[in-house]
């Protein structure tokens, strides 16, 4: 089992911090086997003011290029990540079209 640490910002306005959060306690049974397709086992996001943080734990054989791939060709996921990126914001550092950014591990 691999786990991978990734992080995002929020767009600072509470009202759709709320939103986002209510989407994410009723996510469609397509999506969540979506997630699962691509070998991730476990997923959990945390939030502090608009910095999230999520933990994906997948299958050795996981690779963010072959999840991609399945995302892209899924209508379902895109229109998913459509919907979120309305709440979403990248991180000052990232390059155009990055969204959750790959945390490296330090302890």
């Amino acid at each position: 089992m691999k786990r991978f640490c990734l992080t995002l910002d929020l767009k600072e306005d509470e009202k759709m911090i709320a939103e986002y959060e209510a989407y994410h306690q009723n996510v469609s049974t397509e999506i969540l086997k979506s997630i699962k397709d691509s070998g991730i086992e476990s997923m959990q996001i945390y939030r502090l003011h608009t910095r999230m943080f999520m933990i994906l734990d997948t299958i050795d054989e996981f690779s963010f290029e072959k999840k991609a791939q399945m995302d892209a060709a899924n209508e379902k996921v895109q229109v998913w990540e459509n919907l979120m990126w309305q709440y979403q914001q990248a991180l000052p550092s990232v390059k155009a079209g990055e969204k959750w950014i790959l945390m490296k591990q330090i302890f």
